[in-house]
């Protein structure tokens, strides 16, 4: 009789301790996917900030680029202004001289 009692407990005990841990498995796992889920949402969410970031950087350099082709023209045309007012200088210093 003992020997069936000392079953029944063991089987009981077994029972009671597979479904516990058959439990803390399940909470785990999904413990375990929301945590997946939410790195791969957080993931999303950065890589989306990046591209928009990358979409300002790429419309920030095609201005600036623009830009310098702006000064490039206005320098060209500033140096010309620049020897043609010097060349004029000249002549008008040569001229003052001849004057005097």
């Amino acid at each position: 009789m003992d020997s069936n009692i000392y079953s029944v407990l063991i089987t009981a005990i077994t029972i009671l301790g597979g479904s516990a841990a058959w439990r803390y498995w399940e909470r785990r796992a999904e413990h375990r996917e929301r945590d997946e889920d939410f790195i791969r949402h957080d993931c999303k969410d950065r890589i989306l900030k990046l591209e928009s970031l990358l979409t300002q950087a790429s419309n920030e350099k095609d201005e600036l680029r623009k830009m310098i082709l702006t000064m490039t023209s206005e320098v060209a045309e500033l140096r010309i202004k620049v020897e043609f007012l010097s060349k004029e200088n000249e002549k008008l210093h040569t001229q003052k001289l001849l004057i005097d």
